[in-house]
């Protein structure tokens, strides 16, 4: 097919804070989910790419991890990640949530975003849990600190205004023909995918203190083709033994939960049958040694 005239493509960066939708805001604009999402803050830990595509403009986003106060290394790492990425977009999406008052993380990244010079648009994310009260005062401090940015209010769960979203990213972006083929969403393969989904089912079945110290590393992807099945053998890493026995549970009943949920969501995202197996290690002090942080990808 060849490409419109006056057709836009390039990178879009994705930055905010911790835990302002972002992810659920990269899954809903590419209509696949490339990005685990849990209620929890720093569920995003590495720089994750999705791919949208239309008829009018093909977005490159990319996902970055939240904007924190880094304490450990493996936070400063996730944070560095965030920063480089800003230069890597040809547009910026600053994401804020209409939920909470403006912060001063909130505050430094538009200001951060403005001294770009670069194009720009506010995504003022989560109205659904908002009021106009709220929401107004927030729009007026995001004008005063980016006053050339668009600010458009979204909610990525609802999908309420996204289209509005997507028309003024588009515009903004460079004429260009698509930079990728058509039919891709994702820079990931399958394997980070699985590492991905892993990682967010302990997310979601986990208490607070454990998901932060865990990390997936899938070991083993093997493909059986005339069977439509993926094997998969992936690593569950925690720093402490007391972390391993609650991730396992009584009687292995919490790593078959979360194992169960990985394989169900796994198989409806790679389109075929899915064997997982999933084990438990203890690497005390991961967090913090750079070298296994590498190994992760972070």
């Amino acid at each position: 097919m060849e490409t419109p005239e006056n057709y836009r493509a390039g990178f879009v960066t994705l930055a905010g804070r911790t835990n302002v939708g972002k992810s659920t805001l990269l899954n809903r604009l590419v209509g696949r989910k490339v990005a685990a999402v849990t209620p929890r803050p720093q569920t995003t830990r590495r720089r994750i790419v999705g791919i949208r595509t239309d008829e009018r403009a093909q977005m490159i986003l990319i996902d970055t991890p939240g904007l924190h106060q880094p304490r450990a290394a493996m936070n400063r790492r996730m944070v560095d990640t965030a920063r480089r990425c800003l230069a890597e977009g040809e547009v910026i999406a600053a994401v804020l949530a209409a939920n909470a008052p403006l912060g001063d993380e909130d505050r430094a990244l538009l200001e951060t975003v403005a001294a770009l010079a670069r194009p720009a648009v506010v995504a003022v994310n989560k109205i659904d849990l908002a009021t106009r009260e709220r929401l107004m005062p927030l729009i007026k401090s995001a004008h005063e600190l980016i006053p050339k940015a668009e600010i458009v209010p979204v909610s990525a769960l609802t999908g309420e205004n996204l289209d509005e979203l997507v028309r003024v990213i588009s515009a903004l972006l460079p004429e260009s023909p698509p930079l990728m083929p058509g039919d891709e969403y994702t820079d990931q393969t399958e394997r980070m995918l699985a590492e991905e989904i892993i990682r967010e089912k302990i997310f979601l079945a986990m208490r607070e203190e454990i998901p932060f110290s865990t990390a997936v590393q899938v070991e083993d992807f093997k493909e059986e083709t005339e069977r439509n099945l993926a094997k998969i053998r992936a690593l569950i890493i925690v720093e402490r033994e007391s972390h391993k026995g609650m991730v396992i549970g009584a009687g292995g009943r919490q790593l078959k939960s979360i194992g169960t949920a990985a394989r169900l969501e796994l198989e409806e995202m790679l389109g075929r049958r899915i064997f997982l197996e999933l084990h438990v290690k203890v690497e005390k002090g991961w967090t913090g040694d750079p070298r296994r942080l590498k190994e992760l990808g972070l």
